[in-house]
């Protein structure tokens, strides 16, 4: 189904956030499952924000250089995946709803050198042949750089933006540059400023996919794990997230038909085998 890259700017749009809201809420067919990675160069978030350290640093990113070198990746990624498939609900986990980790420093970063192709890759394999799709957090500084492989392989690139003229202007620039690098680009708007969806349009020249609304109570159970509210997942957050959930994977197959008209892409053979 769809391989789908997310990207933020300066002003803190709330890209882990809105991932995490997206992956909680993703309406999953039958038998299919969902998986956000956190591929932020500058360091993830999820492990001290909602899982508030719980899990220590055994799990993540990083980890994988290491299993690349000894060639070892395949097995080592599904073994770093953490089932989110809980949160938010009282009901039985599936394992549906799976989140790999970013690393805990930014000085990390440069280890990874040679696992983002190899996570391109993977992502692109597991998305063909295990039913899983892909949510891929890349941060500010993700789409450029080593770690832009993973842009450069999505099916769909949307930015995080807030409807504020602060994180407006920071967006035009990123923008642009994501057009140039990658093509056709989506925003995905977080309501918190006066400007409305068609005027963001104008300003940024690039389509408004979807509006998630500005609710910082909700916003804080996702982003430093602060208790729920009730009703939690039948919250104004959480139902624009599964709204914004289809419309993202519309967008993915569209884009895919019109770059790829003779169908898939192969699959990623050793490197996509489910678990």
């Amino acid at each position: 189904m769809a391989v789908i890259a997310l990207a933020g700017c300066s002003g803190a749009p709330g890209v882990t956030t809105s991932a995490l809201a997206l992956l909680l809420s993703w309406p999953l067919e039958s038998g299919r499952r969902m998986i956000l990675a956190e591929c932020d160069p500058d360091g993830g978030a999820v492990l001290h924000g909602l899982l508030q350290g719980t899990l220590g640093d055994r799990y993540g990113l990083r980890n994988l250089s290491v299993a690349a070198r000894r060639g070892e990746f395949s097995d080592a990624f599904w073994r770093q995946l953490i089932d989110l498939s809980g949160e938010g609900s009282e009901q039985q986990s599936p394992r549906d709803r799976l989140l790999l980790p970013g690393i805990t420093d930014p000085v990390q970063a440069p280890s990874l050198g040679s696992v983002w192709k190899i996570l391109g890759q993977m992502f692109r394999g597991i998305e063909a042949e295990s039913a899983h799709d892909v949510l891929v957090d890349i941060g500010r500084r993700g789409a450029f750089g080593p770690s832009g492989v993973l842009a450069e392989q999505a099916d769909a690139v949307v930015v995080v933006v807030r409807n504020t003229l602060r994180c407006l202007q920071a967006a035009e620039g990123r923008v642009r540059a994501l057009e140039e690098r990658i093509g056709d680009v989506s925003v995905l708007m977080i309501n918190e400023g006066p400007y409305p969806a068609g005027e963001v349009q104008r300003v940024l020249r690039v389509p408004v996919l979807a509006t998630l609304p500005h609710a910082p109570k909700d916003a804080r159970v996702l982003s430093d794990g602060a208790e729920q509210p009730r009703h939690f997942t039948k919250s104004p957050l959480m139902k624009a997230a599964g709204t914004a959930g289809n419309l993202l994977i519309q967008r993915a197959a569209m884009r895919r038909a019109r770059l790829d008209p003779q169908g898939p892409r192969p699959g990623g053979g050793e490197v996509a085998r489910a678990r």
